[in-house]
């Protein structure tokens, strides 16, 4: 599995997916290792060259001794001269890539030298996140139109795509390529996230809430298009009507700083706390009284699904989300989740009122989304649909 970072270096949605995928396909009876792009960790400024690290039994290999090449097309070249080494040893079935276009690259010239079929999992749209987050973007510009270009062709030039979502799916398809080579495989869960919650009281108590506030809150990354300001604008129209309600926000990101400014001037008591290891994310969970998802209505909110609302869905806890594509894909109105209109902080106030005044609600929800995952989401159940793209019986 060729990818841009990974575990334990960075923390992320992206490598938590391919640390769990890989966890998973093992259970499977596969023998999955992966390998990050070249230069990795040491392009980041990262001081460790080891060219193997193995996490929970995963093989990660690093393409290194690396050094920075002088063009793109050099730079695939490197890392297919790179990979070719590691494939030599391991004797692989199948180059398996996930975004971006230039992994995918990577791995077809290499699948191509050695005869090797090539799947390239697209995970986002890097060209509409580009786009959301900044208003001087257009899909005009030369990086828009470049970079959706090449991701087209690498999908086009793939034995197989594969994505997460059906509103990723139509929109490669929609690209072109062959809707009988393009898979989905969805975001899951490991079974751990199924156990009852652990107690929240201490870590409530720890981070200053209350035990009798009601929190609302989220685990994310802090960019424009998480659409964390319309929640904090919903929290304090609460307050207005007399609903008081704690926001616990997990994470970090660029829009960090703005946002806590903006809580400051609109009065809501919001609590940051920064990122936090994944294995600490489920004591966060038992904090909460609602989940919420508060994406806007850009692009790359229609198209991709996040991870971060199947987890919590999976501990109980009532999903509350914007009303996009990607999400109703996850949330089924009034019964796994609650779906609001996006960036509308009176809908939000509207729809987050009703649940926090029926804590019965809450529970049927709660409970009605941890069935689903279940049933559907758990990393083993979706792991499985990796051998049709794969080609494996």
């Amino acid at each position: 599995m060729f990818v841009t970072n990974a575990l334990p270096v960075t923390n992320a949605g992206y490598t938590v997916r391919t640390h769990r995928v890989a966890l998973a396909q093992r259970e499977l009876g596969l023998a999955p290792h992966v390998v990050t792009r070249p230069g990795y960790p040491l392009g980041q400024g990262v001081r460790d060259a080891r060219a193997r690290v193995d996490v929970d039994g995963v093989p990660y290999h690093r393409l290194l001794p690396w050094l920075p090449a002088a063009d793109p097309v050099r730079d695939v070249a490197q890392g297919a001269r790179l990979a070719g080494r590691l494939i030599d040893e391991l004797r692989p079935g199948v180059l398996h890539a996930v975004s971006n276009h230039q992994n995918a690259a990577v791995a077809l010239a290499a699948g191509r030298r050695h005869g090797l079929r090539v799947v390239y999992e697209v995970r986002g749209f890097l060209e509409d996140s580009w786009l959301s987050r900044d208003p001087a973007h257009s899909p005009d510009d030369d990086f828009y139109r470049l970079t959706r270009a090449l991701e087209t062709r690498r999908m086009a030039e793939a034995d197989a795509v594969v994505t997460l979502g059906e509103a990723m799916r139509a929109e490669i398809v929609s690209r072109g390529v062959d809707p009988a080579k393009v898979f989905t495989v969805p975001n899951g869960v490991d079974d751990a996230f199924l156990e009852p919650l652990p107690d929240g009281a201490p870590l409530r108590a720890e981070l200053g809430i209350a035990p009798d506030a009601t929190v609302v809150g989220l685990t994310s990354s802090f960019y424009g298009y998480e659409g964390i300001g319309t929640l904090i604008d919903a929290a304090a129209l609460l307050r207005d009507r007399g609903t008081p309600v704690v926001l616990l926000l997990v994470g970090d990101g660029p829009e960090r700083g703005a946002l806590e400014r903006r809580a400051a001037e609109r009065g809501v008591r919001a609590v940051f706390t920064g990122r936090v290891p994944v294995a600490a994310v489920r004591g966060y969970h038992a904090v909460l009284d609602v989940f919420a998802v508060p994406r806007t209505a850009d692009r790359v909110c229609q198209l991709v699904t996040p991870l971060k609302p199947i987890e919590a869905m999976a501990g109980g806890i009532p999903v509350i989300a914007s009303d996009v594509k990607a999400l109703r894909e996850i949330v089924e109105p009034g019964v796994t989740g609650t779906l609001t209109l996006p960036e509308d902080p009176g809908a939000w106030a509207d729809s987050l009122g009703s649940l926090i005044y029926s804590p019965e609600r809450r529970r049927k929800i709660g409970q009605a989304g941890r069935d689903q995952v279940r049933a559907e989401r758990t990393w083993r159940a979706v792991a499985s649909r990796y051998r049709a793209a794969y080609a494996i019986e």
